[in-house]
């Protein structure tokens, strides 16, 4: 909320939805190394809805891969925090993302080149937008996840029901997620999007299935979740923060 106020507006919604998410990632799940963002032995996580950078990067800089300053300058000129993830700018980003519909295949890409090194101990996680699933390209990766078998390979779908253009329902229907990627070949599961038990228990059966397949959680979130008045604003995908919503954010969240 800080950095977006700082910079007064930004793509608010749909980093707060994942919020939860993030959290449990990088504070009970995966491994890495902040003093060393490139270490062999990390789990990988892909941001394909890059517009959520904010989200990432606040989680970054509370575990130390770069100083919690960086914040204040999101997405301002020569920022080394650019509005989207940008893998070369900023230590621990995995890939830059912003063109929507390319992350779950990198991500599939970097799980299969995990198995060939016989490093499937290292998990690739990877955050898709419900919007993105209007991307071709997403499902051409889950064939070519689910054909190769690529169980070490996790994926999140931040289900919050709204894009740039609107409802997900007006702009493109996309159905029974859970069981759609079942009929791909992926293990699935619907849960509550931002209730961190909920997720980390999804994470652990995901990480203990032994079963050939890819696997998908279907979080079921709220756009601008743990900020009400955020959650009311109708097309809350990229808005204006003046000082005054960003005080009424800052007393519910500290409330």
């Amino acid at each position: 909320m800080k950095a977006i106020a700082k910079k007064g507006g930004g793509h608010i919604g749909g980093s707060l939805s994942i919020a939860d998410l993030v959290a449990v990632l990088y504070g009970s799940v995966m491994q890495y190394r902040p003093e060393e963002p490139k270490w062999d032995g990390r789990d990988y996580l892909i941001c394909s809805k890059g517009h959520a950078g904010p989200a990432l990067y606040s989680a970054l800089a509370i575990k130390g891969f770069f100083s919690m300053d960086w914040l204040d300058k999101l997405n301002i000129g020569g920022t080394n925090l650019p509005g989207h993830c940008d893998h070369n700018r900023v230590p621990g980003i995995d890939m830059t993302t912003g063109s929507l519909g390319q992350g779950l295949s990198v991500a599939a890409g970097v799980a299969h080149g995990l198995r060939v090194q016989n490093r499937e101990n290292q998990k690739v996680y990877c955050i898709i937008g419900d919007g993105e699933l209007n991307e071709g390209q997403i499902w051409e990766a889950a064939m070519y996840a689910s054909h190769y078998g690529l169980s070490n390979l996790i994926a999140f779908i931040d289900w919050n029901k709204k894009q740039i253009d609107g409802l997900n329902e007006k702009v493109m229907k996309t159905g029974d997620l859970e069981e759609k990627f079942q009929c791909f070949g992926w293990d699935s599961e619907t849960i509550k999007g931002n209730d961190i038990n909920q997720i980390n228990a999804a994470i652990t059966r995901a990480n203990k299935s032994t079963s050939e397949r890819p696997y998908m959680i279907v979080m079921d979130t709220i756009k601008g979740a743990g900020v009400p008045c955020i959650e009311k604003i109708e097309n809350n995908h990229c808005i204006g923060v003046p000082a005054s919503l960003y005080d009424q954010c800052m007393r519910e969240l500290l409330a």
